[in-house]
C-alpha cells in the first residue's frame, strides 16, 4: 500500500445530454476525516450519498467539494422573489445613508438566500435519477483525481520522511560511538567528580561516596535511549514501506522520538553528547511536522 497525503486538490468536469456538470474537491489536514459539500438548491438529496462515497476512500482530511450543474436552453427558469428583493433593497439603502456603507449591487442582492429560486430541474422521477446517476459518475471520477493527487504527495512525503529517519540513525550511531562513552573516559569524569568532593568535604563517608558515584555513572548511562532509538527507527521504516493509513503510528513514534532524544540530553555528562541530543531534536521536530501531512 502506498502512502497518502492528507492535501490535494481534483476538478471533474463531464457533459452529459442532460447537463454539464463539475465537482472541484480540495483537501486539507485533520484530525479526522471530515467532508463538507457546497451543492446547488434542489441538489440538496445528494448530500448523503456524496459523503458517503468520500468515505469510502479517505479516513482522514478535511473534504471540501463543490458541484456546479448546468442545463443551457432546457434549464427551469429562475424565479425571483421582488417583494424579498424589494425590501432588502430597501435595508441595503438605509444602511448605506446610516453607516457610510457602500451601495448595493443587483448580484449581491440577487445572491442572497431566498431571493433567487432555482426550480428543482428534473422535471420527473426518472429523469431525476437519471440526473442523480451522472452527478456521482462524475464525483467518483473527482474522487479518482484527489486520490491519485494525494498519493503523489504521500509518496514524496514519504522520501522525505525516511531522509529524516536516515539522520535520526546517523546522529544516534554518532551519540553511540563517541568517546565519551569510552569506560576510560567515564572512570577518569567519575575520579575528578569523587576527588572534588573530597577536597571540598574531607569528612565523607567513602562507602557511600562510592554508591552514590556508581549510582551517577548509571543514571548517565545512556544506552537504554540509544536502544529504543534504534528500535523507533526500525518501526518507523518498516510503517513507511507498507503504507496506508499510518499518519497517527508515526505521529506517536515522534513523540518517542522526542521523548528519547529530551532524556539524552537531559543524562549527558559530555558536551559532544549534548550537541548530538540538540541536532537530533531538531531532526525530530521537522520529521513529527511532516508527520502531520500523512493520513
Amino acid at each position: 500500500m502506498s502512502l497518502q497525503s492528507m492535501t490535494g486538490f481534483a476538478r471533474a468536469a463531464k457533459e452529459y445530454e442532460l447537463a454539464s456538470i463539475t465537482w472541484e474537491i480540495r483537501s486539507v489536514n485533520g484530525k479526522g476525516l471530515d467532508s463538507r459539500l457546497r451543492l446547488p438548491p434542489g441538489f440538496e438529496r445528494l448530500e448523503q450519498p456524496a459523503k458517503q462515497a468520500i468515505q469510502k476512500r479517505f479516513s482522514r482530511g478535511n473534504i471540501q467539494a463543490g458541484l456546479t450543474v448546468s442545463r443551457g436552453s432546457a434549464a427551469a427558469q429562475p424565479v425571483v422573489n421582488e417583494e424579498f428583493l424589494k425590501d432588502l433593497a430597501g435595508l441595503a439603502k438605509r444602511l448605506e445613508e446610516q453607516f457610510s456603507l457602500a451601495p448595493a449591487t443587483a448580484d449581491g442582492l440577487l445572491g442572497l438566500r431566498g431571493v433567487l429560486d432555482l426550480p428543482d430541474i428534473a422535471d420527473d422521477e426518472e429523469t431525476r435519477l437519471e440526473l442523480d446517476g451522472a452527478i456521482l459518475k462524475a464525483l467518483d471520477e473527482a474522487l479518482d483525481g484527489l486520490e491519485a493527487a494525494r498519493r503523489e504527495e504521500g509518496s514524496a512525503l514519504g522520501a522525505l520522511l525516511l531522509g529524516h529517519l536516515a539522520t535520526v540513525e546517523d546522529l544516534t550511531q554518532r551519540a553511540e560511538a563517541d568517546p565519551s562513552r569510552e569506560p576510560a573516559a567515564i572512570r577518569q569524569r567519575l575520579a575528578e567528580q569523587v576527588r572534588l568532593l573530597l577536597d571540598e568535604a574531607p569528612v565523607l563517608d567513602e562507602s557511600r561516596l562510592h554508591m552514590e558515584a556508581a549510582f551517577l555513572a548509571t543514571k548517565a548511562d545512556i544506552r537504554e535511549e540509544i536502544d529504543r532509538l534504534k528500535t523507533h527507527i526500525a518501526t518507523a521504516r518498516g510503517l513507511i514501506e507498507t503504507g496506508g493509513t499510518i499518519g497517527r503510528k508515526l505521529d506517536f513514534l515522534a513523540q518517542e522520538f522526542n521523548r528519547e532524544s529530551n532524556t539524552l540530553c537531559s543524562k549527558s555528562n559530555a558536551s559532544s553528547i549534548t550537541a548530538l541530543g540538540l541536532e537530533l531534536k531538531v531532526v525530530v521536530d521537522q520529521f513529527r511536522e511532516q508527520v502531520q501531512n500523512l493520513e
